[in-house]
């Protein structure tokens, strides 16, 4: 008897053109590839777990100007990554859309950029998901507040690295499921957290405050906050809060395999979940900077919030019992942003271990029953643990009478991700902005935008990525007579190292045998479709 003939869908059949058979569990609708990607921007964790580097560096104007003017910025990114995603909708994606319009080189190092960053990503909302709710333990405590360590920290953070690993290493189906669950957490959380910080406190800061007051605490300059140093080195500091809030936007690409009618639903996954948290997160900051309380002289608390972030604003505005509910609220959110997180990681270490670049291939690539790739969310995971390290070393700026606490290592560990997935989108941004009208688009696409939207992109990538390699303390700065190492920002040596140590690899072996994509798909699945 005649083979039966296997009636593919225009998913599978789109998926079977780049050369790719349907492995992966395509059960993730529309509304989910925006919800994971919505996830992992969370604005309930970036927004906080990095407020205090934008306060710090340049005071309000770095929240209600900086935030804007970036959100816009990299919107312009998202939409040039739907156009490519649009087109070449694979769990690969970025180092995939590098491959086929650059060449193996391009996707190869594509490809390792994206997944450092992806991994500390995951590294970073994990350790500040654990730093949340060690704070939401201490506001309800002050008996486990007083036992406070970096040591805690770290092993909170563990914890929340096995229990992603555990659920994700479950059906996809399930991180689907909670990914649905974490937009409404976060539009219902971040709205009551704004309703609260509203109407609890009994003094706000005034508009003249919160949009003209500005203050150098980077140690720089001698605290200057009018001279070229501070506008365009210690503000550019602060980057780092808008930068690092919205990134990983990238995973609609990663789970479009997974996605039902990809080609459309992954491209307006990717630019929605950004244009959505530009606008709920810059509401969220506001209510935040108007909430600051006053010291005891009656002038806004500059110092109180400097050192002690926003879990200072939410105690002092609404008291212990309200502040420690809405660190309970942030530290869920960041939860879901964890494991999201993981998801996304997870998916470019297989598709990247599919196609033979990571060593050890076959073991990243191996699928479970249930259609998740394992080992790859347990190498994500272990990969993160041990990045995030540095974190258990104490960096106090101040005195053991009056610390001053940086968390060097987390904002190390941050700005790895944010170089890593951005250096990554500016590959095939760049490529695809070289084509031109070449260029074979999608169903979803910019048309003759792309020829302003795409180098506005990519010099977007590079300014802020430069600034993200810094020192971010004067005592970080080889020849500053309190140097040491524990202050260094390690951002641009692991980075930077990485990029070294894949230029010899791929010109002593990789480049002999990484071909780019490999083709999985059958034969006669091809000729099923008529191609």
């Amino acid at each position: 008897m005649p083979e039966p003939v296997v009636e593919l869908t225009e998913d599978e059949k789109h998926l079977a053109k780049l050369g790719y058979r349907q492995d992966l569990d395509r059960s993730w609708s529309g509304f989910s590839n925006f919800a994971i990607s919505f996830s992992i921007i969370s604005i309930l964790a970036g927004c906080f777990t990095n407020f205090g580097a934008g306060f710090n560096n340049g005071g309000p104007i770095s929240v209600s100007w900086s935030w804007p003017i970036l959100g816009a910025l990299i919107l312009v990114v998202g939409f040039t990554m739907s156009e490519l995603v649009s087109a070449y909708p694979t769990s690969g994606g970025i180092y995939w859309w590098a491959a086929k319009l650059g060449g193996p080189a391009a996707g190869f190092f594509t490809g390792w950029l994206n997944l450092i960053g992806l991994m500390a990503v995951t590294a970073g909302v994990s350790y500040g998901c654990a730093t949340f709710i060690d704070l939401t333990l201490s506001t309800f405590s002050e008996g486990y507040a007083a036992g406070y360590s970096l040591t805690r920290v770290f092993l909170i953070f563990l914890v929340v690295l096995a229990i992603g690993s555990v659920l994700n290493i479950m059906r996809a189906h399930l991180m689907a499921v909670l990914n649905n669950i974490s937009v409404w957490w976060h539009v219902f959380g971040a709205l009551a957290i704004v309703v609260l910080l509203v109407v609890v406190p009994d003094q706000h800061q005034s508009f003249g405050y919160v949009f003209t007051e500005r203050f150098n605490n980077s140690g720089f300059a001698d605290g200057d906050t009018s001279g070229g140093t501070f506008w365009f080195m210690i503000v550019p500091f602060g980057f780092l809060l808008t930068q690092y809030t919205i990134t990983g936007f990238d995973a609609s690409a990663h789970l479009s395999e997974e996605t039902s009618s990809a080609s459309k639903a992954a491209a307006r996954g990717l630019w929605q979940s950004i244009a959505y948290s530009v606008l709920g997160g810059y509401i969220l900051l506001l209510a935040v900077v108007f909430a600051i309380p006053d010291d005891a002289a009656g002038n806004p608390d500059n110092a109180g919030v400097g050192a002690g972030g926003v879990a200072y604003i939410f105690t002092q505005a609404l008291g212990t019992k309200l502040g420690a509910l809405v660190l309970f609220i942030s530290a869920a959110g960041q939860f879901f942003c964890a494991i999201a997180c993981q998801t996304s990681a997870s998916r470019m270490t297989f598709a990247f271990a599919r196609d033979g670049a990571i060593p050890g291939s076959r073991l990243w690539q191996k699928l479970n029953r249930s259609k998740v790739p394992s080992m790859s969310v347990l190498l994500v995971a272990v990969v993160s643990a041990l990045v995030t390290l540095p974190a258990l070393i104490r960096v106090n700026l101040g005195t053991e009478e009056a610390p001053l606490i940086v968390p060097v290592a987390f904002y190390a560990v941050t700005s790895i991700a944010v170089i890593g997935l951005y250096l990554a989108f500016a590959i095939p941004i760049y490529l695809r902005w070289k084509h031109g009208d070449k260029f074979e688009a999608g169903s979803w696409n910019n048309g003759a935008k792309y020829t302003w939207m795409n180098p506005l992109a990519v010099a977007e990538i590079l300014i802020v990525c430069t600034y993200l390699m810094l020192p971010f303390v004067p005592q970080a700065v080889p020849g500053n007579e309190n140097f040491g190492w524990k202050f260094v920002n390690y951002a641009p040596i692991v980075t930077l190292g990485a990029l070294l140590a894949l230029a010899v690899w791929w010109f002593a072996s990789a480049r002999r045998w990484f071909t780019g994509p490999k083709h999985t798909v059958d034969q006669a699945v091809i000729e099923a479709f008529g191609e």
